[in-house]
């Protein structure tokens, strides 16, 4: 055993490169394992700077210098989100609002309809198990309750923290935009001269990030948009609220559009019951959905989604397990460089060439 581990390290680790890359992954996921709830802002500004890395760049590119450059896209981006957040919060806080005092009477509705199953199908279905139904999901509403409310009294702290992101992000963010290369040179200097190897994953992954990050973020513009349209086009209840749910769920592949389609469902469901409006919404909601999958993710990720299911919805559940909504948002592209790594890693044949020279 003990010759089978020291001969798979000789293997593996030979070649000072892959030394060097593996020290790398290491300190940075301890970093961010151990100091993420303190670092989270510049997790925050890093991943808004290389959402505005590729403007900043265009205008550079017209003659502008890189600093006027920095200010006019991050003032416009600034500028854009609180146009949007004024416009969209209220609504939003209203619809919610409503669906959490009506969400009591579907619940009467729904524990009406369950109570007149055992009389149509009694073979089928028996009264105590729907009752011992209702009362579980009674407990589960009550405990959802106590939830929201614990929720809201740690609200006052979330809210000063969230008001101090609101100033060192974009400051943060102005600053990695405007002196990335002297950081980037800065950081470089800190690290091993043997560091080809890493230096071609870290190429490598700085591009798959940045296109990443934008594709998902114009991804979750287009869907929330379209669907926003699409329900109140319908004339869905809390149109607004699901669109942004639909158009936020595209951060959790596959997951996201399979929990998000029971709002969907339940609030057309109650508005209209079983009736061709019901079937319009699904219908509307499922060429969205399908869109969504075999044209629009295709298009803004050619090279990203070039992984099986099975290994996005793995990476989903266990970077999310890790570093929860980053680690999901980020899911696909730590797979990527998982894939990248193991791709660079030196393979038996190159240490033979280098144990020969």
């Amino acid at each position: 055993m003990v010759s089978f581990i020291s001969q798979w390290y000789k293997q593996k680790f030979s070649d000072p490169q892959a030394v060097t890359l593996a020290i790398i992954l290491l300190i940075a996921f301890l970093s961010v394992y151990f100091l993420s709830s303190l670092l989270m802002p510049v997790f925050v500004a890093i991943t808004l700077a290389f959402l505005l890395d590729l403007p900043v760049n265009r205008l550079s590119n017209l003659g502008l210098g890189r600093t006027w450059a920095t200010v006019i896209v991050v003032t416009m981006f600034v500028g854009l989100s609180l146009f949007a957040m004024l416009g969209l919060l209220p609504t939003i806080w209203q619809q919610t609002s409503n669906l959490v005092q009506e969400a009591p009477t579907w619940f009467a509705q729904g524990q009406t309809y369950l109570m007149t199953l055992p009389e149509k199908y009694p073979e089928l279905i028996q009264k105590e198990q729907i009752q011992s139904l209702i009362s579980v999901v009674s407990d589960k509403f009550i405990e959802w309750g106590q939830v929201v409310v614990q929720a809201s009294l740690n609200s006052i702290s979330d809210l000063v923290a969230l008001l101090i992101y609101l100033i060192l992000v974009p400051i943060m963010m102005f600053f990695f935009l405007k002196d990335k290369k002297e950081l980037i040179s800065s950081l470089a200097s800190y690290l091993p001269k043997e560091r080809k190897m890493a230096a071609q994953v870290g190429d490598e992954m700085n591009q798959q990030i940045m296109n990443y990050i934008r594709g998902k973020v114009i991804e979750i513009i287009i869907i929330g948009a379209v669907s926003t349209v699409t329900f109140i086009f319908l004339d869905l209840n809390y149109a607004v609220l699901l669109g942004v749910l639909v158009g936020l769920s595209v951060l959790v592949p596959y997951v996201g559009a399979t929990l998000v389609t029971l709002p969907v469902m339940l609030v057309a469901l109650f508005q209209w019951g079983i009736g061709p409006e019901f079937g319009y919404v699904m219908l509307a909601y499922g060429i969205i959905q399908a869109l969504d999958g075999n044209l629009l993710v295709p298009l803004l990720f050619s090279e990203a989604v070039n992984l099986h299911p099975v290994t996005i919805i793995i990476a989903v559940i266990l970077f999310g397990g890790l570093w929860g909504f980053w680690g999901v948002f980020f899911a696909i592209p730590l797979a990527t460089l998982v894939k990248a790594v193991l791709n660079a890693w030196p393979s038996v044949e190159h240490l033979e060439e280098l144990q020969s020279k």
